[in-house]
């Protein structure tokens, strides 16, 4: 690929696990490892303090932290710790998460969380970028002063053209997140360039999810992004994104068509997925955020072949 960094999304089954696939990412020339902090799962950025003093030069990224269960300056002090750990290296991507997570486990009142998003995204730029902070808001308050600038960028997930002009008014970046590749060049990027046209700074980047399954054998596509990916178009926020983007259907099933995921995953043999690739980068993404799905008996071992062939890819870029 001749543009835009390769970034791979990482799991695992324990901690010491994440930290090892972040560092073959970087042995493998991978340009960026993502970490996501789910419903009550590990903690993102405590694996990244780690993460910080075991590699050396991938970028690493929060995709994303939820905004509601954490004050934004307690997040601003951890990410000022990773960035000092991983200087010029770390990005934090935030985001509101969904209300079912968020009022089921952590008893918050999940609403208007675009207008929550924006406060969050206001208060975390200022101490991180200015190292301070003085704000009166309508969900937050913080008054704060470190003196210390971080370079750190604060961006945001982001699914409708609400968030997207929402990232492109107030943050450094949207994250998306299994958005079909044409809803991303005809509703994203517009939606960002017209929230930083009103604000009057120039247009973020756009950092775009996508599931890669190395197979030629569609079915086990299917397969596998129902089994590792099930739940999103069951969400309300996901549910209308996909209808919004030309699939009325995920209204009625709550899950995935297979036109769904031929929309989302890139698939097929190592030149297919290569090349799906770069057409997902040439619409216009900055960075691509690769979720690996498996397929076989041995999904550590599918794990393994995917992440060795996307260095090369990386390597290639």
């Amino acid at each position: 690929m001749s543009t835009g960094t390769l970034g791979l999304v990482i799991d695992g089954q324990d901690s010491s696990q994440v930290l090892a696939r972040v560092r073959q990412a970087e042995q493998l020339g991978i340009g960026a490892v993502w970490l996501t902090t789910g419903r009550a799962g590990r903690d993102a950025l405590t694996l990244f303090a780690a993460a910080a003093v075991q590699t050396e030069r991938v970028l690493l990224g929060t995709a994303v932290v939820p905004t509601w269960p954490r004050h934004p300056v307690a997040v601003a002090q951890q990410a000022r710790v990773v960035g000092e750990l991983a200087p010029g290296r770390f990005r934090l991507g935030v985001g509101p998460s969904h209300r079912a997570t968020m009022e089921g486990i952590f008893g918050v009142e999940f609403q208007a969380p675009l207008a929550h998003l924006r406060e969050y995204l206001r208060i975390l730029r200022a101490l991180l970028h200015q190292g301070e902070v003085e704000f009166e808001g309508r969900f937050y308050q913080a008054h704060a002063r470190t003196g210390v600038r971080a370079d750190v960028p604060v961006m945001a997930s982001a699914l409708r053209r609400g968030s997207f002009e929402l990232c492109g008014a107030e943050a450094d970046g949207a994250i998306s997140w299994v958005c079909p590749a044409p809803y991303l060049h005809d509703v994203a990027l517009p939606a960002l360039q017209a929230g930083a046209t009103r604000a009057g700074r120039p247009v973020p980047p756009l950092f775009a999810h996508v599931p890669v399954c190395l197979t030629r054998n569609r079915n086990e596509v299917y397969a596998a992004v129902r089994e590792q990916m099930g739940g999103y178009p069951a969400n309300p926020f996901y549910t209308q994104m996909f209808a919004d983007a030309g699939f009325p259907e995920a209204k009625e099933l709550k899950g995935w068509s297979d036109a769904m995921v031929d929309a989302v995953a890139v698939s097929g043999t190592e030149a297919a997925v290569e090349d799906g690739l770069r057409r997902v980068l040439a619409l216009g993404a900055e960075e691509l955020l690769v979720s690996v799905l498996t397929v076989g008996p041995d999904s550590r071992a599918a794990w393994d072949r995917t992440v060795r062939f996307l260095g090369k890819v990386a390597q290639r870029s």
